[in-house]
């Protein structure tokens, strides 16, 4: 039976200066699970796209050795999708906590 809640022990939590510095440092690919609409109005800077809506971890392109983190607004569909991804056997386990809030709260710049 499969659980109601994401199991948010399986995920890492990154804060907004971890992955800003690993965006950086290029050592990580931010994978934004939002959905377009909500891309369009504000983006991370360096992100690639690939919506929980219609989520499938097989189209997260090759990190070449970088670290996966998902990312979203609140930090809620970005575990979500983490857990989905490591269910479909992928090694993606870490997130941004607390999304794109957290990003701009912690003075990071967005796209628009």
């Amino acid at each position: 039976m499969a659980d109601e809640m994401p199991r948010a022990d399986e995920v890492t939590n990154l804060t907004p200066e971890d992955v800003a510095k690993g965006l950086t440092e290029g050592r990580i690919l931010l994978v934004d699970v939002r959905e377009p609409n909500e891309t369009l109005a504000e983006a991370y800077p360096d992100a690639v796209l690939v919506p929980l809506s219609s989520f499938d971890a097989s189209l997260i392109p090759d990190p070449q050795g970088k670290q996966v983190v998902f990312a979203c607004r609140s930090g809620r569909r970005s575990i979500t999708a983490s857990v989905a991804a490591q269910d479909a056997g992928f090694p993606y386990s870490a997130h941004l906590a607390g999304g794109m809030l957290g990003w701009k709260q912690a003075g990071f710049e967005t796209k628009r």
